[in-house]
């Protein structure tokens, strides 16, 4: 096996065999009464029902790869290690996933992923150098990350692990990762229960994205950086700007600034387009890109509420036009 291209000694080796064994086991065993996402479905995944998430015994892997449009200190020189779940537990209107997360639907063609399946495809990213395993839509699988972490770290995987999140998880789920997840990157999408609503389909997400973070927050604190730029360790926390809906976007960074801490690492996100239902559904109010002037007000919001961590992409022009246009 390859040297992973990491400095970091990830959180998960300081946890003993046996620990992790009695984890995974403890998480498998709650998918029989699934509470593991804001939505307390409580069906019996372990006989491969279903509910919200349309996922049952194991979780749907939509692809696995090294990712090199992610923020600079995930990707570095080698790319983030990415590992994409099918499904979502939220039904973002305008998502841009829409084909994997809300689109496909479950049965006997859409196999899913036993754990030595996914465990594979980590030790593959890692050979291949990424510097980080990925995980993203993670919220509604957990129970089956879990599993099959304990059985990558004993087979040598040695990269830090990431937490890609719409914000919509459980505090279950997140005590479930606590000591295992060395960066989350929560997505914090709305600050009212009104217009998660309307866009989510969930008017309870602005609380549980809330509480998500502080407990994230609590287990990992800041981000850090090694001397080459790289995240080792903290939140990183993307907010994606909506056209005309700065409120929410003010909302959501003071409370970032107040109530987590001023030194947040912030990604102010400008890749928002039409998708989704947005179209079909005649959501004529976000059926625009942002405009130059809202990504830029965004922005001085940011530094206005005392952020003052917010990324900078170093992107080549030509890749950066690509990956908002894809």
């Amino acid at each position: 096996m390859s040297t992973p291209h990491s400095t970091v000694r990830p959180a998960y080796l300081d946890l003993s065999h046996r620990e992790l064994r009695d984890r995974a086991e403890r998480a498998v065993a709650s998918l029989a009464d699934c509470r593991a996402c804001p939505r307390d479905c409580r069906v019996n995944r372990l006989a491969d029902k279903w509910a919200a998430c349309k996922t049952g015994r194991y979780a749907v892997v939509s692809s696995a790869f090294p990712h090199f449009g992610e923020e600079d200190c995930l990707r570095g020189h080698h790319g983030s290690g990415t590992i994409f779940f099918s499904h979502c537990n939220l039904r973002c209107v305008f998502c841009q996933n829409f084909d994997i997360s809300q689109a496909v639907r479950p049965g006997p063609t859409e196999p899913g992923s036993p754990p030595e399946d996914i465990a594979a495809m980590m030790l593959a990213l890692q050979r291949q150098g990424c510097h980080n395993i990925n995980f993203v839509t993670p919220e509604h699988v957990v129970p089956q990350v879990v599993e099959a972490l304990v059985l990558a770290i004993e087979q040598g995987l040695r990269v830090p692990i990431v937490y890609n999140t719409s914000a919509y998880d459980s505090l279950e789920s997140l005590e479930l990762m606590d000591g295992i997840v060395d960066i989350y990157m929560p997505d914090f999408k709305y600050w009212s229960r009104e217009r998660a609503r309307t866009y989510l389909r969930a008017e309870d997400y602005p609380d549980a994205a809330r509480a998500a973070l502080k407990e994230m927050h609590r287990q990992v604190g800041d981000l850090r950086l090694d001397a080459e730029g790289i995240a080792q360790r903290g939140i990183l926390l993307r907010h994606l700007v909506m056209p005309g809906q700065l409120d929410e976007t003010r909302a959501i960074l003071e409370w970032v600034a107040t109530d987590l801490s001023p030194n947040t690492y912030v990604n102010v996100m400008d890749q928002y387009r039409p998708a989704g239902r947005v179209h079909a559904a005649r959501f004529e109010e976000i059926n625009r890109r942002p405009t130059s002037a809202e990504l830029h007000e965004a922005r001085v919001i940011a530094h206005d509420v005392g952020l003052g961590r917010l990324d900078q992409r170093s992107t080549h022009g030509a890749l950066r036009i690509l990956l908002r246009e894809l």
